[in-house]
């Protein structure tokens, strides 16, 4: 994808080369922005999140990614007053101040607390979006996606799709943030949660797949719908791979060809040992990586691309 002169990024000066924000109608320096204490987005995890990628001054499947932001928002009861286009051009805007090319960006929509001697109750709080951009996040480091992710599957369980939708990104990390220690002490990079039942759901910020005989399978409960998960899909329907998505127990993960998880903060990231059991070995599989490979190879091609809006940079920020 060649630059033009709406995508080519200024130098910004600073402080926002650390970053920009959008906070309730302002646009700051992610260094300056705040949110209310008492807010019960903050206190009650009462918000919704959405993450899209910028890579080589693209972002990738953005109208997927504020789709299922405005999903959230409504399964969630918050309504703010801005629309889905000027929700894209906010991000575009808040990638142009910074001048990133390769950025996470982040949409959140928090809820107030209900204004002084109302009833409390969540009707009464106002929603407000919360966006950001900053240099470019992976979930794993190079070390991990050279030797494959070493996985773990901890005692902690996924909080079940009966008490809270998974399909609604939020901030109930509890669970994921357990697994995570748990991983932790056991040498681990990551823990995948089971359900009830046992079978997989997802890992702390991405999903998973496994294959197994030449099929490639993810959980089709307990996890979020993720946009890098659809990628995939995409990705295994025009190798001709077979891609199912179904309950998987415990066993039959463990006992899987290849195993590998995938989301925005990195795309696809093959695991070479899960619960110790070294997979292909001690690195990642075959199609773990062809997959892998394949989806730089068209991000580079412009797969799913809208180039950011640059220009919008020169605009008075406040």
């Amino acid at each position: 994808m060649k630059d033009t002169p709406e995508t080519q990024a200024p130098w910004p000066p600073a402080p926002w080369t650390a970053g920009a924000a959008f906070l309730d109608g302002r646009y700051m320096p992610v260094g300056e922005a705040r949110i209310p204490v008492t807010d019960w987005g903050y206190r009650r995890s009462d918000v919704t999140y959405d993450v899209v990628g910028v890579w080589e001054g693209a972002f990738f499947r953005l109208d997927d990614h504020i789709a299922r932001f405005r999903r959230s928002m409504e399964a969630l009861h918050l309504r703010p007053p801005e629309t889905d286009d000027e929700i894209r051009a906010i991000l575009h805007r808040v990638v142009a101040l910074s001048g990133l090319r390769h950025a996470y960006v982040a949409m959140d929509c928090l809820r107030g607390a209900p204004p002084p001697g109302a009833l409390r109750h969540p009707a009464l709080g106002r929603a407000y979006l919360s966006c950001y951009a900053v240099p470019w996040v992976s979930v794993a480091s190079e070390e991990m996606l050279a030797r494959g992710m070493h996985l773990m599957i901890p005692q902690v369980r996924r909080i079940p799709p009966e008490s809270f939708d998974p399909r609604v990104k939020n901030f109930h990390w509890g669970d994921l943030t357990a697994g995570m220690f748990e991983a932790q002490a056991a040498g681990a990079d990551f823990a995948i949660l089971l359900d009830g039942q046992g079978n997989v759901t997802e890992g702390a910020g991405f999903n998973v797949f496994c294959i197994t005989d030449g099929v490639v399978a993810t959980p089709a409960r307990g996890a979020l719908e993720g946009v890098t998960r659809a990628s995939v899909m995409e990705l295994c329907a025009e190798a001709g791979l077979a891609c199912e998505v179904r309950d998987i127990p415990a066993e039959e993960f463990r006992a899987a060809d290849e195993i590998f998880a995938c989301t925005t903060a990195g795309g696809i990231m093959p695991a070479s040992r899960i619960d110790g059991r070294i997979l292909r070995n001690d690195r990642p599989g075959p199609i773990s990586e062809r997959l892998r490979a394949r989806f730089w190879e068209k991000r580079a091609e412009g797969w799913h691309a809208t180039p950011v809006n640059y220009a919008l940079a020169e605009e008075p920020a406040g």
